[in-house]
């Protein structure tokens, strides 16, 4: 809506100040709608040298950036200041000043005064806004939402469609509030100048003086006209939605009212509910006349996919959720079922489902002087250097190695796949889908401890479980391992080795990622791509993902090379592409795989394929002549607001919510995660240092110990070989690698409740 104001504002003054002719000739820009930018290109100063340089500039939310070129929007910010604690100062008819106490000053020209009367109107109108949201933000921290969240798709939707309008409104009100503020202003300033005019006698300073009125006049009555636009469009929306919202009244009363009459039945037919809850032959023989639609196979211990449950009737007047008691979770342990009870479907639903959480608190606005850690840092191994949580995300290296896992579903897919060419496609997929969370994380994850663990059981409603140990301190290494009833075992162990550039940041994980399906014995493995996050020291940070992968079917032969293209100024390819092809141990194509790696995957058949002109660098292109390509993988949309907690997925906000039972090794339990999860950073970063010292009292105490043995004649030689709890490396005899694997024993000692062997590192 204030994008909607400033563009008013700005055609407004253009129109005043053109003459009638030309602005009958140009064409009405179309109406922004709310949440526009102002954009356009200004010439700011540089030095003394290159003097004023040609720069783009975006105004939004209250903060100015710019750009050397308007492709440079994506991934590299030039500089932005923030316009509620800024000077706004006009020095002449083309150039102003815009300066925050001395940090950062633009000296900044446009191309005509009508040009920078446009910015300066923009400006104004930003500032005020930007105040007048940050005063709102520091009155109303403690403030909880005024409307409780509407349950059912229905009530959902038109809570939705009501707090959108009320936004609207709102932010019409807002509108209306600051150009009256505006108009206040360049009243005062005008009434000022028509003062000085009047005791004005003929001198040199009298076309000045006159310049100055028309200015301020021309700029109030711009103010006016932008001040009776949005008093119209406010009556417009207030006349077009006050019947929906008498309708959607009346329509919430009498879903009330059939509610009460509902509940009025439920508690009647309570009887019946709990003779039902023991079981459908019970169910049946008593009340077959009264009770329709529960079906079950009579023994309440029958848990197989294959009982059968019937659904309700389509378009029913009303639904009832109601979960089932905790001492029949044995008996509705997977399955909802429908039940028709005198003229009303209920659905019952088992308590035993787990709703796991949607938020986690906001990330809290902490300044950070990143060079003031990274310039002693240059060209060293960061894994080795202490950092402050400021600069790390809510969640550990082994949590981040869990989320590979958030596309399971291929995998399962995968697992069903009759030819291993087609199933290659989907690991494939895979494999570039455990990058599209990190497009946005910018945040570092915390480095583990040595025997820190993570368990990801998702057994129940996806079908999987995995478990991660951290089996090596430095270098640092992680040992994952996951397995789904679908027939499919996930096995990776990852060294991180970063290296500081000066301006970027070098990722390069080592190690090999594994993925074995039951039922084919295809046997695949593979390796990550680098990592690179760019503008460490000045500018937005930003991340690409480049190199190659081979996917290696070792049972097979058959091979997907992938290639992930690094970001190039010069490309004219899609930022982020990744390109593949999928060969049989002949080296002869049958899969093309394209799209990016923070998007979407596609994938072809080739029917034909031959050698084409010579690329730009002298090797012969080959072209294939492909079927119609079909969506392999689609990322899943961010949750809502998901810029304010860390860009986090939705699994991503589940993993480190607190669970029962866990080990205590687990990563859920680490105090100085959960204290920054917290917002507490000042007390995270000092207990991140209380552990990390804890850390090098073990390591010291057990090098001692192993020297002691050493020395000891009849112990023979030792060393500190740290051994971990849940895996033992082994060299794997199909994929040639050394790797540590899964030897079993956590899930066991999870249901006995017994973790005696389990360090104490937190």
């Amino acid at each position: 809506m204030a994008g909607r104001v400033l563009n008013i504002l700005a055609e407004l003054h253009a129109a005043q100040l053109k003459p009638q002719v030309s602005r009958m000739a140009e064409p009405k820009p179309p109406t922004p709608t709310p949440g526009d930018t102002y954009k356009g290109w200004l010439f700011k100063w540089t030095n003394y040298i290159k003097g004023y340089q040609r720069r783009w500039f975006v105004l939004s939310n209250g903060l100015l950036s710019y750009y050397r070129t308007q492709a440079e929007m994506g991934h590299t910010c030039r500089g932005t200041i923030n316009l509620a604690t800024a000077n706004i100062v006009v020095e002449d008819s083309c150039n102003f000043v815009i300066s925050n106490g001395g940090a950062q000053t633009y000296h900044l020209k446009a191309n005509s005064e009508v040009e920078r009367q446009r910015w300066i109107t923009a400006l104004e109108l930003a500032k005020a806004k930007a105040v007048h949201m940050q005063a709102e933000s520091d009155d109303s921290g403690d403030e909880c939402p005024a409307v409780p969240p509407t349950s059912g798709q229905g009530g959902g939707a038109r809570n939705s469609e009501i707090q959108s309008t009320l936004r609207t409104l709102s932010s019409k009100v807002e509108d209306l509030s600051t150009c009256n503020d505006l108009i206040v202003k360049h009243g005062s300033a005008l009434q000022r100048s028509l003062s000085e005019l009047e005791g004005i006698r003929v001198g040199g300073d009298m076309g000045e003086k006159f310049r100055q009125v028309t200015e301020r006049a021309t700029l109030f009555r711009i103010t006016s006209n932008a001040m009776i636009n949005a008093c119209r469009d406010f009556l417009s929306l207030a006349q077009t939605h006050s019947k929906r919202w008498q309708k959607a009244l009346q329509t919430e009363r009498d879903q009330r009212i059939r509610l009460e009459e509902t509940l009025e039945q439920l508690a009647k037919q309570h009887n019946h509910l709990e003779r039902a809850f023991r079981g459908p032959a019970e169910l049946f023989s008593s009340h077959s006349s009264c009770l329709l639609g529960a079906s079950g196979k009579g023994d309440a211990s029958d848990e197989d996919e294959e009982n059968e449950f019937f659904d309700a009737m389509e378009d029913p007047a009303e639904f009832i959720t109601i979960p089932a008691d905790p001492k029949y979770h044995r008996l509705f342990t997977v399955f909802p079922f429908s039940i028709l009870i005198c003229g009303c479907w209920f659905t019952v639903l088992p308590s035993c489902v787990l709703q796991r959480r949607t938020r986690i608190p906001d990330k809290p606005n902490y300044y950070l002087n990143l060079w003031s850690i990274m310039k002693n840092c240059i060209g060293k191994e960061l894994s080795k250097i202490p950092m402050p949580v400021n600069f790390n995300e809510p969640l550990s290296m082994l949590q981040r190695l869990s989320e590979d896992l958030e596309y399971f579903e291929l995998l399962d897919k995968g697992a069903k796949c009759q030819s291993s060419l087609e199933q290659m496609c989907y690991v494939a997929a895979f494999t570039v889908s455990s990058y599209s969370t990190t497009v946005h994380r910018t945040g570092k994850p915390f480095n583990p401890l040595l025997g820190e663990t993570f368990e990801l059981d998702r057994l129940r409603d996806c079908g999987y479980r995995s478990l991660c140990e951290q089996v090596s301190h430095h270098p640092p290494a992680a040992a994952h391992h996951a397995i789904s009833e679908k027939g499919w075992t996930l096995r990776q162990e990852i060294t991180l080795a970063s290296k500081f550039r000066g301006k970027y940041l070098s990722i390069m994980p080592l190690g090999s990622i594994q993925c074995i399906f039951d039922k084919s014995e295809n046997h695949y493995s593979w390796k990550k791509v680098t990592t690179t996050v760019h503008n460490i020291i000045v500018g937005k940070l930003w991340i690409d993902q480049s190199g190659e992968i081979d996917v290696i079917n070792h049972k097979t032969g058959d091979r997907c090379h992938l290639k992930f293209a690094p970001y190039s100024y010069f490309s004219r390819d899609v930022p982020r592409k990744v390109t593949g092809v999928v060969t049989d141990k002949d080296g002869k194509a049958h899969y093309v795989l394209s799209g990016t790696w923070d998007e979407k995957m596609e994938f072809s058949r080739i029917m034909q394929s031959s050698k084409g002109e010579n690329g730009t660098e002298g090797k012969q292109r080959t072209v294939y002549q492909t079927l119609k390509a079909k969506e392999i993988w689609r990322k899943n949309p961010l949750p809502e607001g998901a810029e304010n907690m860390y860009f986090f997925s939705s699994l991503a906000l589940t993993l480190n919510e607190s669970e029962d039972g866990v080990a205590p090794t687990d990563s859920r339990r680490r105090p100085d995660q959960r204290l920054m999860e917290d917002g507490r950073w000042d007390e995270a970063n000092a207990e991140k240092q209380r552990l990390e010292e804890k850390q090098r009292t073990t390591r010291r105490e057990r090098e001692r110990e192993a020297v002691k043995a050493a020395s000891s004649p009849e112990e023979g030689t030792h060393s500190d070989n740290y051994q971990a709890l849940w895996f033992e490396k082994i060299d794997d005899p199909v994929s040639g690698e050394t790797l540590h694997v899964y030897k079993g024993g956590y899930w066991e000692a999870k249901d006995q409740g017994s973790w005696d062997m389990c360090p104490d590192i937190f």
